[in-house]
């Protein structure tokens, strides 16, 4: 994760790279796009994710604090102008006003893993718990999130023509929801952490293998390390 990632050039000319995949993950979750047609903007609450994110597209902008309008609290954010990579972002699908009506994203199959390990760090999650209804065993699921069934719909379709790994959507209240549980999402997690050298969220990455560590335990009728045999549901965190 030490390595230098190269400076953008003119998004024109643009060619795809993990680098830039990844990117436009996590813009395509926690980004956003100003009114302006210039602007571009990444809020997180880690500040690893704002690095990673800066080192992938070359800037050197500081990090900066905005007031979040929903919750009041401070988050950091990366804001900076680029008029052609604002244009060649809303070319791919990724435009504002995207939370409800982002659809399908026009990436190579090539990257698509690694645009997908970038909305995985922004929106997704992992559970995993030890679970007395499927013969005491773990049970994981890897999930995404979006309040564009469309979006997710596409990831679903895409995830399943790529590696065979079927998701499950679901809703809650207003947010659309995509899993992929155990044997589905094996692959899934191979497909988005295919070495160690490529961007990534260290703390979900390291959650994840946790994760993954108790549920092959598990298969070898070894009871990971903190759980009992009480049929109490534990999560993994």
């Amino acid at each position: 994760m030490g390595r230098r990632w190269p400076r953008l050039k003119r998004a024109e000319n643009q060619k795809w790279t993990v680098d830039l995949a990844y990117a436009c993950g996590l813009l395509a979750t926690d980004g956003s796009l100003s009114k302006d047609g210039r602007h571009i903007n990444l809020t997180s609450k880690d500040i690893e994710q704002l690095e990673t994110f800066k080192r992938c597209l070359g800037l050197t902008n500081k990090i900066g604090w905005k007031i979040s309008g929903y919750t009041g609290k401070m988050n950091s954010q990366v804001q900076f102008g680029n008029v052609v990579l604002y244009r060649w972002l809303v070319s791919i699908g990724i435009g504002p006003h995207k939370t409800k009506s982002i659809g399908v994203v026009r990436i190579p199959d090539e990257y698509f893993f690694d645009f997908l390990r970038g909305e995985f760090d922004g929106d997704g999650s992992s559970h995993a718990y030890w679970d007395t209804r499927w013969h005491s065993s773990v049970s994981l699921y890897i999930q995404f999130v979006c309040a564009s069934k469309c979006h997710l719909e596409w990831l679903r379709t895409t995830v399943f023509r790529l590696i065979g790994s079927r998701g499950v959507m679901g809703k809650s209240r207003s947010i659309f929801q995509l899993k992929f549980a155990k044997t589905q999402a094996l692959p899934l997690f191979e497909s988005m952490y295919y070495s160690g050298d490529i961007p990534y969220l260290s703390r979900k990455k390291e959650k994840l293998d946790r994760q993954w560590t108790a549920l092959k335990q598990s298969k070898l009728g070894i009871l990971p390390e903190g759980f009992n045999r009480n049929g109490s549901i534990i999560k993994i965190a």
